[in-house]
């Protein structure tokens, strides 16, 4: 057995020398540019084992060097997943021949059941990604870019493949699709939380390129299903019939089958800049502190009454200190922080389940997928603080991972934090996520990271519009989405409700003249008729337009420091009501 399999990692550090670049006696911090690249090492290491041994499949196996699927057979999921943390890393000519390779292989009219959540976070998250990153990456683009491009196109397909499974009393999405035949008949109707409320982002995205409203219209409608599903004590449980709207398993928390829920009505609040989402995740916030918090650990409790179910930290949780920081909460964020720490030095990792009155795993959750959570919150709060003890997660992340999972074909899931057994998988999010974050972390000069000090201007058929200057919000499998983007597509739909304000004032005019002539001829009082034929209302038309006027002149959310195209996706700034 492995030397590394014997001892606890706890003690396999304090045995090894420190490695260049940490921390000395003097307790300085780690040189990012040090561990900046060995990350990059590490990307490398992994994405050229998938090519050489997996690809087409959709994973890497690393401990027998081969491949197979797992989302959706013909995805090469892992490559789709992988292609923006080309750019990030600085490699566009990878970049460019990966989209070759995608747009002549990649093909989703396929006899395959699908994870919805999956497929939308991976798939259509990571090619809108690299559709509004082509340019930057020296892609030749095609006249209407960013409106248009085959990356877009293919980012539509697979969304339109997702679209049956919505369609539902309740208009929450079944988990499971088939991507040729829609929802198979026999399919459960009982999906979790997250599985319902973590396509705002991508959907809202997919339809300011496309001008189709058809994509925003389900994740809004999916959104505030959830929102009116939670119980009087503002929880909401993990899972839930999406054809009755009842709840199947009423356990709340901010881990496991919840978590991206909350993370996207905070995203999606900031890249559409929409008062609603920020104001609904606010009150859930006050009901998670209220019955969920416990000395900066957030527990399970029981979604009616608030009684603690599981005192369990999942390490699917600890993207909240980072969620945090986004609504400006840094010293709540940092508290919870720290806790999380603790776990990954007392293990080298987190595992999935961690009991916290006893501060050890829990039976058949002692694995460590090689997540990017803690990493995650660490890149966003370092950006937020500054603070050197966010650098020390990094250090310690790159060297547990390099220590404990390396292989001779790439990274391998830790099956065992207790005594650093191997799993023979390989997920993409490692490549999507976990490198990425780690990378951005050392990195401070990235472009993701750019303050609006520059910027690239782009002519599309609708006008010209920014790109470039900040501001990207990452989906939850880490693909960034620049929200100026959302801007350069719009005016021919803006077009269309100028013409359509016309011809209604238009027909209000001659409806209301005609009435008026019949009035001065009638013996009795005119009364506007109530009828279906009353398809107009001047009353409503005129505060729709002062409401969309409203909407125009004054933005939704505000940063008082700078404004909303710098840094909002990662300084952790406030956001104000404007009114």
């Amino acid at each position: 057995m492995p030397f590394r399999q014997l001892i606890p990692l706890g003690l396999l550090c304090v045995l090894l020398p420190l490695h260049h670049g940490a921390p000395g006696p003097d307790g300085t911090a780690p040189d990012p540019a040090h561990y900046r690249d060995r990350v990059k090492a590490m990307f490398y290491h992994a994405y050229d084992s998938y090519l050489e041994n997996a690809f087409p499949f959709d994973e890497l196996r690393p401990l027998t060097c081969d491949g197979h699927d797992t989302w959706g057979r013909y995805f090469s999921l892992t490559l789709i997943d992988a292609l923006d943390t080309l750019l990030i890393l600085g490699n566009v000519s990878e970049f460019q021949r990966v989209v070759e390779v995608l747009q002549d292989n990649v093909d989703f009219d396929i006899d395959v059941n699908a994870s919805v959540f999956e497929t939308n976070i991976r798939v259509v998250g990571g090619l809108l990604s690299a559709h509004l990153l082509s340019k930057k990456a020296g892609v030749e683009v095609e006249a209407g870019w960013p409106c248009s491009g085959p990356l877009l196109r293919m980012a539509e397909e697979a969304a339109r493949k997702l679209l049956p499974a919505f369609q539902t009393p309740t208009g929450m999405p079944y988990g499971t699709v088939n991507l040729l035949h829609g929802v198979n008949p026999g399919e459960t109707p009982v999906t979790c939380t997250a599985g319902i409320g973590t396509f705002i982002v991508e959907f809202a995205t997919l339809s300011s390129l496309t001008g189709d409203p058809v994509f925003e219209d389900v994740a809004r409608v999916a959104l505030m299903r959830l929102w009116e599903s939670r119980s009087d004590i503002g929880l909401v449980g993990n899972h839930i019939d999406v054809l009755t709207g009842k709840w199947v398993a009423q356990d709340a928390g901010i881990g496991a089958g919840v978590d991206s829920y909350f993370e996207y009505l905070v995203k999606g609040a900031i890249l559409l800049q929409d008062k609603k989402l920020m104001a609904m995740f606010l009150e859930y916030n006050k009901a998670i502190r209220n019955y969920t918090r416990f000395d900066d650990w957030y527990l399970w409790v029981q979604m009616y009454k608030g009684t603690v179910s599981m005192p369990v930290f999942q390490s699917l949780e600890a993207y909240w200190p980072g969620l945090q920081s986004l609504i400006g909460d840094i010293d709540n964020a940092m508290r919870t922080f720290l806790n999380y720490y603790t776990v990954w030095k007392q293990f080298g990792g987190l595992p999935e389940f961690y009991n916290i009155p006893q501060g050890y795993t829990v039976e058949k959750r002692e694995g460590y997928p090689l997540r990017p959570e803690l990493i995650e919150s660490a890149m966003y709060l370092y950006r937020a603080t500054g603070d050197p003890t966010l650098l020390e997660l990094g250090r310690d992340a790159v060297e547990s991972i390099e220590k404990i999972s390396k292989v001779e074909c790439g990274f391998a899931t830790i099956k065992d934090l207790r005594d650093h057994k191997l799993d023979n998988r390989m997920e993409s999010f490692f490549l999507a996520e976990t490198v990425k974050y780690l990378y951005l972390l050392f990195d401070p000069t990235n472009f993701i990271h750019n303050n609006g000090s520059t910027f690239d201007a782009v002519i599309t058929p609708y006008g010209e519009c920014i790109l470039g200057a900040g501001g990207y919000i990452f989906n939850t499998e880490a693909h960034p989405i620049d929200p100026a983007a959302l801007h350069c597509c719009r005016r021919l739909k803006e077009e269309q409700w100028e013409v359509e304000d016309l011809m209604r004032e238009f027909y209000s005019l001659k409806r209301n003249r005609s009435r008026f002539q019949k009035k001065t001829v009638s013996s009795g009082p005119w009364e506007p008729s109530a009828g279906p034929e009353t398809f107009f209302s001047p009353e409503k038309h005129d505060q729709a337009r002062e409401k969309k006027l409203a909407k125009q002149k004054v933005p939704l959310l505000s940063c008082p420091s700078q404004p909303f195209t710098s840094k909002l996706a990662l300084l952790g700034q406030v956001f104000l009501d404007s009114s």
